[in-house]
């Protein structure tokens, strides 16, 4: 069933967010032995079903990943590991899903499988917002390439933002007190801080002897609670700079947040099958493609298909072992569904 060097294959093809066409050729080809109904959607998600029916599961798999399109996506094993960016997030979870409905009869009844795009960085969920909206199944279940041992219930949300500054620039010497754009811009930093948030770049200036002229940065607050995502959009609408600078906020993307009850059929169904695989019966919290399924009213979780480490790194790594159980859980889950157990 695992095909490591199938893994590594598709892990090869580029995939930045935006640019998930490749990958979504390759999977289309991959399963066209395979039985069931596939279209590629108006925004480039791979849809894959079992039937034309209402779907009572469907799976959320991400396809993109946060490198660029000049990262070598270089994957080697060793021993029982594979090695290489995005082997796991989000390789190993496709992957896995193939895998585990790849057999003559394919997916069970009332199962579908939605190969997204957009789900990393500025993606903003597109390719999971759309599936949901269309597709409207009654739950829905994001599969991540880490995670095995967690079943993942709370949604955590986002708000991401580029906030720049523009102002004079100048002679570091001649024209010193005129106010510099990175000053200003580290000053506003420094405050924003004062909240969980995380400043994922920052660039500006010219030269080491030129006051800057221009500087901007990318900050993102996360949370599980909506609130704090409004509050911390509304602090970024008060923020100033002195004169003759000048500042500019543009929010860049929102991930809602939200949570699934822990009693719910669906969570207690998925921790049966944990349970009978020998998994951890262990909640966690994340923010996965089943955040757009909360958001309209879904009831979704996310689950991980195997054991890792580094993730969005270069030198990420995935357990083979541990994917094979993360492949058995999938398809177990499906059947679950399919008999009416979640």
């Amino acid at each position: 069933m695992i095909a490591p060097e199938e893994l590594a294959a598709f892990a090869a093809v580029a995939a930045p967010t935006g640019q998930e066409r490749a990958r979504i050729e390759w999977l289309d080809h991959r399963l066209r032995a395979t039985a069931g109904r596939r279209a590629v959607d108006e925004v480039g998600n791979l849809i894959w079903r079992s039937d034309a029916g209402p779907i009572e599961l469907l799976f959320l798999v991400h396809v993109d990943n946060v490198f660029d399109a000049a990262t070598p996506l270089s994957i080697r094993r060793e021993g029982d590991v594979l090695i290489g960016p995005g082997v796991g997030d989000n390789a190993a979870a496709v992957m896995a899903t193939v895998w585990a409905f790849a057999g003559p009869t394919g997916l069970p009844p009332g199962v579908a499988v939605a190969f997204t795009v957009g789900e990393e960085g500025l993606g903003n969920l597109r390719g999971a917002t759309h599936a949901c909206s269309e597709l409207r199944p009654r739950r829905a279940i994001a599969l991540e390439g880490h995670g095995l041992d967690d079943v993942v219930v709370e949604a955590v949300g986002s708000v991401r933002a580029r906030l720049w500054v523009d102002g004079p620039g100048g002679h570091s010497w001649w024209d010193r007190g005129t106010p510099s754009a990175i000053h200003a811009l580290v000053e506003l930093a420094g405050g924003l801080l004062t909240e969980p948030v995380n400043i994922g770049s920052i660039a500006g200036g010219r030269s080491v002897n030129a006051i800057a002229d221009s500087a901007e940065l990318l900050v993102e607050r996360r949370s599980t609670d909506p609130g704090d995502l409004e509050v911390f959009e509304e602090a970024l609408t008060r923020l100033r700079v002195a004169l003759p600078l000048r500042l500019g906020v543009e929010v860049l993307g929102h991930r809602p947040a939200g949570r699934l009850e822990r009693g719910h059929p669906l969570v207690a169904g998925v921790r049966r099958v944990g349970s009978r695989l020998g998994l951890p019966d262990r909640l966690g919290s994340g923010s996965t493609d089943a955040n757009a399924a909360v958001a309209a009213g879904i009831p979704a979780l996310a689950l991980g298909c195997a054991r890792g480490s580094g993730m969005h790194s270069l030198a990420e790594r995935i357990d083979l072992g541990s994917l094979e159980l993360g492949c058995a859980q999938v398809a177990a889950v499906a059947e679950a569904a399919a008999g009416g157990e979640l």
